[in-house]
């Protein structure tokens, strides 16, 4: 039988609740998420639960040796950590260059950087969470020693890498992966139950120390040790500096609604970028070409600068809210016109991941993301411990000129970004788009399906995506309206159809109702996902 063949359309409606849901891409972890809520936890407590079993049941798209950002909405007031790790310090353009490379490749120890999953989770349940970190964690750790049988998004994924590795990972460093996931030689095919004793101890080591063991202990000597071995850069003190950061959310208006990013050196600005363009234009109808052409022309710019710009803010040449001021906003609207343009970054004035949503009866709501970067990362498992560690160090420019040059202890430009919706002093609730840089374009088309056009958030994720690649070059899915992809390409836009859905990301939204609380969710038809309420 094979589990991956639909040839109906499939129709979903919107999960609603009221005390508590979640909403996530593998029914397992949802599920953990809603058992922390039924044991008097509060959506923090799940939202860590659920972000920790995503480490075990979908290790195609994140791990413990990842980064992660959160919005969590609590006590009236929205809060945004970021838990990006940084290079390690021992890392340099210079000594890149010493060893012959020209550019970062994707794989092995250069581009490693430190993981800041752990801290992330342990910040949060120190400062918002409700029930004991070890408690939380449970779920994740039974998983991984007493195994889950592959899903059927989960299961391709995992055979896409597992083959492309076989033909790209050579070097003894990358055996350990292979030992860990693809333990007979090749990777779980669906249904078949998987399991990794080293990542549930590793599990167990985080939430009996709060991460310190992670950071400071024999978790953090075990990747010194293996660094060390094959001449890699993270070293014990890289791991010991690390500190996830608490950050004020930026925002703009649009419509009457606040959009909420973490700020640089997340690539949510762009999404913000993008609509603070768009809400120059009226909007009355989806399925026009108009509104496609505009919004594919908007994030050409918004890319354009966020692709200059964006760096770890102690590096960037200019404050990140300038690239939201009204005056430049209005000065970059007029080069859209009705034809494609290239785009060119412009000059502001001076001044492979998993995505998560939980809320509670209590009124907290967290919008949670989380990734090893292109799939399972750097194709790298720290020996014993089922760690991949991640790539997030590709993102690095080599240029030394550029805002986001690599240098030790810098934070790179970051793909991954959670979102949040408010409106005056109220919370609407988390929504995100995973993908690498279709995240923003996603946060745009789901900010717009639901202000704009009013879809309820399972049909705002099931409409048809594009995707904007480079110049005038535009992936659309296979559903996507052929009229209209015909018109763009009269308008110049160079139009791909592609058979792959998983390229055009894959989302979770939970709205509360404003009047009377009830949760409303949507979860995605691209993947695994699905939504646990109650």
């Amino acid at each position: 039988m094979d589990y991956l063949y639909q040839p109906y359309t499939a129709n979903r409606v919107a999960t609603v609740a009221s005390k508590g849901m979640v909403a996530t891409s593998q029914p397992l972890a949802s599920q953990a998420g809603l058992e922390m809520l039924k044991q008097g936890g509060n959506a923090i407590d799940a939202a860590i639960a659920t972000a920790a079993t995503l480490t075990v049941v979908e290790p195609t798209s994140n791990g413990i040796g990842g980064d992660a950002f959160a919005l969590v909405w609590t006590k009236n007031k929205l809060h945004g950590l970021n838990g990006s790790g940084h290079a390690p310090g021992a890392l340099s353009i210079e000594e890149l260059k010493k060893r012959g490379y020209n550019e970062i490749p994707k794989f092995g120890f250069v581009p490693v950087t430190v993981p800041g999953v752990p801290g992330a989770w342990a910040e949060l349940s120190k400062r918002f969470g409700k029930l004991p970190f070890k408690d939380v964690l449970a779920p994740a750790i039974q998983y991984a020693e007493q195994g889950f049988p592959i899903s059927p998004v989960l299961g391709k994924f995992w055979r896409t890498a597992a083959e492309k590795f076989k033909e790209t990972l050579q070097g003894e460093e990358f055996q350990h992966w292979f030992d860990t996931f693809a333990p007979n030689g090749r990777a779980p095919e669906i249904g078949e139950q998987w399991s990794s004793q080293g990542h549930a101890n590793t599990l167990r080591k985080i939430a009996e120390t709060n991460a310190e063991d992670f950071y400071h202990g024999e978790l953090a000597a075990k990747i010194d040790e293996f660094s060390k071995k094959h001449d890699g850069f993270i070293r014990k003190e890289d791991l010991q500096n690390y500190q996830p950061e608490w950050v004020e959310p930026v925002s703009v208006n649009y419509r009457g609604y606040d959009v909420w990013e973490i700020p640089p050196n997340g690539q949510g600005i762009v999404a913000l970028s993008a609509l603070n363009l768009l809400k120059g234009f009226k909007m009355e109808d989806k399925e026009t070409v108009d509104t496609y052409h505009k919004q594919i022309e908007a994030m050409k710019l918004a890319f354009a600068d966020g692709q200059k710009f964006v760096a770890d803010p102690r590096h960037m040449e200019l404050d990140y809210t300038d690239l939201l001021d009204e005056g430049y906003a209005n000065e970059r609207r007029k080069l859209i016109t009705e034809q494609a343009l290239t785009p060119e970054p412009g000059q502001p004035p001076k001044g492979g991941t998993v995505y998560l949503a939980a809320a509670d009866n209590e009124g907290n709501m967290v919008s949670f993301i989380q990734s090893n970067y292109m799939g399972f990362g750097s194709g790298l498992v720290v020996p014993g411990t089922g760690v991949a560690l991640q790539n997030r160090g590709h993102n690095f420019s080599l240029d030394e000129n550029h805002a986001n040059a690599l240098a030790g202890n810098k934070r790179s430009y970051h793909t991954i970004i959670p979102g949040f919706i408010t409106k005056g002093n109220n919370p609407v609730g988390p929504f995100g788009v995973m993908g690498g840089f279709m995240q923003p374009q996603g946060h745009v088309q789901v900010a717009m399906n639901t202000i704009d056009f009013h879809l309820n958030p399972q049909a705002a994720l099931d409409a048809p995506r594009w995707q904007w690649m480079k110049d005038k070059t535009v992936w659309v899915e296979p559903n996507f309206p052929g009229h209209i992809a015909e018109a763009l390409a009269r308008r110049g836009h160079h139009i791909e159809v592609q058979l792959e859905k998983g390229a055009f990301g894959r989302g979770q939204i939970i709205w509360r109702d404003l009047k009377n609380g009830t949760l409303f969710g949507g979860t995605e038809s691209r993947t695994d996902g699905t939504i646990s309420a109650y």
